[in-house]
């Protein structure tokens, strides 16, 4: 008997928000195609976990979102692991701060090819799977992708062009395809990056109406929520910021 469960590919999925996400996706329902670049050992862990609550429901596939023929495999393959695609999540970015008069042009395609390349020929991949299915797109955009972060001039560009991009999508794949954004505010902190001390956490909840950081639950819930709870939503980004950019 062919399963009739719908299927979302999660990029990013092996950690943080995008495990979340596919989590809180396979609670509702879905398989979900989890992709990882260099977290095999996670990918594969929370892959036997979705398995082991409702088997064969969950597949980790690899790709490197910079290299633009794995990026196509990846949405070839994932489309056909069920025979079937319900649903994208573009959560997988690079995130590091490169002020203008030092940035590379290495930090151009590094920042750039991921965070809004891969996306759009991702999608371009999957798209013969998503019109058949009706599907739908949810991007993670940035509340930076409006008002810059100081210092992370790409990381800016990337998030605006990839905001730019799903109201484009919500316009040109209608009606067969919806196509939304979220974006986080202060949730999990980047790993990592000395700049983001205590203080500096601070001057954020400062400017945080609610005062607090979220919760991944926050993002994973609002992507559930666009895709399974949202028929008549399409071309919106959503901020899940806690107020944050209202003072920004």
């Amino acid at each position: 008997m062919a399963d009739t469960a719908p299927v979302a590919l999660v990029t990013g999925a092996a950690h943080r928000l995008g495990a979340r996400t596919a989590k809180t996706l396979h609670d509702r329902g879905w398989n979900l195609v989890i992709h990882y670049r260099s977290r095999r050992e996670q990918a594969d862990a929370l892959a036997d976990s979705l398995n082991r609550s409702r088997p064969e429901s969950a597949t980790a596939l690899q790709a490197d979102l910079s290299d633009l023929d794995q990026v196509r495999n990846l949405g070839e393959a994932g489309a056909a692991r069920w025979g079937r695609l319900d649903g994208l999540v573009n959560n997988a970015s690079v995130f590091y701060p490169n002020a203008t008069p030092e940035a590379k042009p290495e930090d151009w395609d590094t920042i750039l090819h991921t965070n809004l390349r891969a996306p759009f020929f991702l999608l371009q991949a999957c798209l013969p799977a998503l019109r058949e299915r009706g599907g739908c797109v949810v991007n993670m955009i940035d509340i930076y992708s409006e008002k810059p972060l100081a210092d992370h001039p790409l990381y800016c560009a990337s998030k605006a062009g990839l905001a730019a991009l799903t109201r484009s999508w919500a316009t040109d794949l209608a009606p067969a395809i919806r196509v939304n954004g979220v974006s986080p505010g202060a949730i999990l902190w980047p790993e990592g990056d000395a700049a983001v001390n205590d203080s500096h956490q601070q001057r954020i909840l400062d400017k945080t109406p609610l005062a607090r950081t979220g919760h991944p639950d926050d993002i994973a819930r609002t992507i559930a929520f666009l895709m399974c709870d949202a028929p008549f939503v399409t071309g919106q980004i959503l901020p899940v910021d806690g107020g944050r950019s209202l003072n920004m």
